[in-house]
């Protein structure tokens, strides 16, 4: 059995392409954090390179960047071509049959309306797009439709900080 699951940051921006016959591809690579710290103290990350297709590819290429963190369920995938000095290269890297937003990087604006959406792979797709919690600084926007009085949160303050080790994942 072949099967990866990966929860992470994107290390860099999502890069969309399409192939021949017009089919989108999108790469980039997670930083996925290793359960256990080094000598010093510190803790490190693997960078792993993740492949994705078809609908998906360009609803991350849209959505996600940078920083932002997501859950991929997938497959390793091993494949292997001639540099130009002839030489044979490896390159190992998770082929993403699910991505699912489970947050953004914190200043990400591009992305605020949009966490927290799941994707499927297969022709059925679908998206669970979550509202994004009220912000007590500004006025609601038409889209959010949330009225401060009907906010059952306002009791505890303009915002609630929560740190990536408070996280159950």
């Amino acid at each position: 059995m072949n099967k990866v699951f990966l929860i992470g940051r994107l290390a860099r921006d999502p890069e969309l392409r399409y192939t021949g016959n017009n089919t989108p591809v999108a790469s980039f690579t997670v930083a996925v954090n290793r359960p256990f710290t080094n000598q010093a103290g510190e803790r490190e990350a693997d960078f792993i390179n993740v492949v994705v297709w078809r609908r998906q590819a360009e609803s991350i290429k849209n959505y996600l960047s940078q920083g932002s963190q997501v859950a991929i369920e997938g497959r390793i995938q091993v494949r292997s071509y001639d540099d130009q000095n002839g030489q044979k290269r490896y390159v190992t890297e998770v082929i993403a049959d699910n991505v699912e937003f489970i947050g953004t990087r914190r200043d990400n604006t591009n992305t605020s309306n949009n966490t927290n959406q799941h994707m499927n792979q297969d022709n059925n797709q679908s998206m669970n797009v979550s509202p994004t919690p009220y912000d007590f600084n500004n006025e609601p926007s038409s889209n959010q439709g949330t009225d401060i009085s009907d906010n059952p949160y306002a009791d505890f303050g303009s915002s609630i900080e929560i740190s990536d080790d408070e996280l159950p994942f």
